[in-house]
């Protein structure tokens, strides 16, 4: 496979099948001067390049401001589904939101892989789009009695076409009793990010990279300062960054965040159907081809296998685990060229958030919680919060609204377990270290220890060198945790990542570690 943008950095040490299977993005500036437009956008994956460039379209100046590079989070770390058969399910989505509010969940999913086809086509981005179907299959253990009332209230959602089948009947995997969902999609990420951005240039948007955001205030006067002291003022803020940074804490009780692992195989070339897949285990699996026309081989890419972010002390336990799963459900496979993990945003009633942020609620805007669902609801997201800031009705704002609060027992619940779990972090501020000094620690590892009354992360580089910062999330205060296959230091209670010397890494902190005292 050509190594074409191999050294791309992302959010974690291991390689996605993307960057090294497409041309290297382009890169900008950072910002060095004072500006003023009628956005500014924050986050430079595909919710906001999305929104810098449907906003464009409307004639709205646009500046973009990117922490690192271009899909440099989260967006680089996808499997690239473009899906509206939902994970939480239909019916279950039908109890949460009522049977108009489901109708909307599909209607909006498939509005973005339309969005997402419209803007290829519209820009002749290369970006490997296809249409195709997708099977919702049980696993093992599984209940027929699943598809059944899935299927019905897939049916009320508007998703008419939707069927049930003994097996799918397609080349390459069996999967017993499942649901064809029709008209799905998928794509090459990178690809199309390459695309979006030169069409955002091109309207005379503007992209800074490695300009870190510090400060977001809204209001008359909106503006956002970055850690450079430089402003830029504007009509709106767009926080498109996977998790707000700028909400300290209201957005954080109402998701939570999840680490998913993926692998991409060899398989040979046209011995699996191209298809979507995925599973009603729990966590679920989720499976999709990437087709490879320069080598004799095409791409199985997998993956599953999700826990609480912070809260797993063998990450590569997870992989081998959806090894073991794929290799007995597709024997067709041969060598893994890439394995990685990625991080979602869980929200505690399924659906994700865009819209005004609750907080700042004029001219401040969130896209989060995607649900696993990253790439369309970044797509919908964007759609919405264009709508919301040039006047225009949208029939999808109070589903979305990042303020809502959904009162049922299956939401209720869920939002006290997550929270009840974020509490039991905290006893970690009173406990012991991992080990009780650096000499324990592997070269290549790190780990936290406890020095006084707090706690020191503390990492041993490959040479031996040992480098120190605090343990502490400088976002609410939970001790982090050392994430060995990502080389990187896990919040468990809200999702912040830093790197192995305490960078930040994503949010909602907005600072990295500090140093040990």
């Amino acid at each position: 496979m050509p190594n074409r943008a191999s050294g791309a950095h992302t959010s974690g040490a291991t390689q996605s099948v993307w960057f090294p299977t497409a041309d290297a993005l382009p890169s900008f500036s950072p910002l060095k001067k004072p500006l003023s437009a009628d956005v500014v956008i924050v986050g430079a994956g595909i919710a906001g390049l999305t929104t810098a460039y449907l906003l464009g379209k409307e004639g709205k100046k646009v500046v973009v401001l990117e922490d690192g590079e271009i899909a440099s989070g989260e967006s680089g770390r996808t499997t690239a589904h473009l899906s509206n058969a939902l994970d939480e399910g239909y019916s279950t989505l039908e109890n949460l939101f009522g049977q108009e509010g489901a109708r909307l969940a599909a209607e909006s999913h498939g509005a973005a892989i339309d969005e997402i086809e419209r803007i290829a086509l519209t820009e002749k981005i290369a970006c490997d789009f296809s249409r195709l179907d997708g099977y919702l299959f049980l696993p093992a253990n599984g209940k027929p009695g699943e598809l059944a009332e899935e299927i019905k209230a897939a049916h009320r959602a508007g998703l008419k076409k939707v069927e049930q089948l003994a097996d799918a009947g397609v080349k390459g995997f069996k999967t017993g009793e499942c649901l064809r969902f029709p008209n799905q999609g998928q794509f090459h990420i990178l690809k199309y990010l390459h695309g979006l951005a030169e069409a955002i240039t091109a309207q005379g948007g503007q992209i800074f990279t490695h300009t870190h955001v510090d400060t977001v205030e809204g209001g008359a006067q909106a503006r956002v300062v970055t850690a450079q002291g430089i402003e830029v003022t504007a009509q709106a803020i767009v926080i498109a960054t996977n998790t707000p940074f700028n909400d300290r804490v209201v957005m954080h009780t109402k998701q939570a965040p999840y680490r998913t692992y993926a692998l991409a195989a060899r398989v040979p070339k046209g011995s699996i159907a191209k298809a979507l897949y995925w599973d009603t285990a729990d966590p679920y699996h989720y499976i999709r081809l990437q087709e490879a026309p320069e080598v004799d081989y095409d791409l199985l890419i997998v993956g599953g296998e999700d826990h609480k972010t912070g809260q797993e002390e063998n990450p590569a336990e997870r992989l081998r685990c959806l090894e073991e799963w794929t290799r007995e459900h597709f024997p067709q496979m041969t060598d893994i060229e890439y394995q990685w993990s990625g991080q979602v945003m869980e929200p505690v009633d399924g659906l994700g958030f865009a819209g005004r942020n609750p907080l700042d609620n004029d001219n401040v805007y969130l896209i989060t919680g995607d649900s696993g669902h990253g790439m369309t609801h970044s797509t919908l997201g964007a759609m919405l919060v264009r709508d919301l800031i040039i006047g225009r009705s949208n029939p999808w704002e109070k589903l979305y609204h990042p303020g809502r609060v959904t009162l049922k027992p299956e939401s209720i619940k869920e939002f006290v377990r997550e929270n009840v779990n974020v509490a039991t972090e905290y006893t970690e501020l009173v406990t012991g270290g991992d080990v009780a000094n650096a000499e324990d620690i592997p070269a290549g590892s790190g780990a936290v220890l406890r020095r006084g009354i707090t706690k020191v992360a503390v990492y041993k580089a490959s040479n031996g060198k040992v480098h120190e910062c605090s343990a502490i999330c400088p976002h609410l205060g939970c001790v982090v945790h050392w994430n060995g296959l990502e080389k990187s230091w896990d919040c468990p209670c809200h999702g912040s990542r830093f790197d192995a010397y305490g960078k930040l890494l994503m949010g909602p902190a907005n600072t990295g570690l500090a140093p040990a005292e």
